[in-house]
């Protein structure tokens, strides 16, 4: 990559020269960035006590799935950039909501104790359950006393792209295109004392 060949290129160059399965294909596209991107990133990149008195807009589904991995012991990676990243893509199962309300109550935890000005949750409105589980976050904020809100969209990446407040999120592109990014799971990481893999 740093030779400019594109990201999938790269990695499916390597990863045929090696033999590697789908899994561990899927793996290096997940950590791999360019040093100049990875650079990038890392000075966006903010730390839970910058919260105090901003305004901060987190990637709902992206957030929890990585929260919920690391909690419940399943592969998170740490990434060429800094930030950590998990292979499982959705909630999938009947249980989903209450795995993703055990994750959001970890986060809303930490960003409570970071006391910023306002929370912004956004959740993929296309997911299923979405609007049940905005108004579970929306509960576990005011129990809190975290000022936000929680709400559903079609096009979240779009919106906090555009939103010019300090994100929580590790998608790549959407770093990419802000200022400031947090990585919650990064924070709970810390936290907890649980180291995530190495590559």
């Amino acid at each position: 990559m740093d030779r400019g060949y594109p990201s999938d290129s790269a990695v499916r160059f390597v990863s045929d020269h090696h033999r590697l399965p789908e899994v561990k294909r899927f793996i290096l596209r997940r950590v791999i960035v360019s040093a100049d991107t990875a650079l990038a990133r890392m000075a966006k990149a903010t730390r839970l006590h910058s919260l105090l008195g901003k305004v901060v807009f987190v990637d709902g589904y992206n957030t929890a799935i990585t929260a919920h991995s690391l909690l419940a012991g399943h592969p998170v990676y740490f990434c060429d950039d800094g930030f950590l990243r998990d292979t499982r893509a959705f909630f999938r199962r009947s249980g989903d909501l209450h795995v993703a309300a055990i994750a959001f109550s970890e986060i809303l935890d930490l960003l409570a104790s970071a006391r910023p000005l306002h929370v912004q949750v956004l959740l993929d409105q296309q997911i299923s359950r979405s609007g049940e589980l905005a108004g579970e976050v929306r509960r576990m904020m005011a129990a809190r006393c975290l000022p936000g809100e929680a709400r559903c969209a079609r096009n979240v990446d779009q919106l906090i792209k555009a939103c010019g407040c300090i994100i929580a999120t590790s998608d790549g592109n959407v770093i990419d295109a802000t200022a400031a990014a947090i990585d919650l799971p990064g924070e709970i990481a810390r936290r907890r004392c649980i180291r995530p893999l190495l590559i």
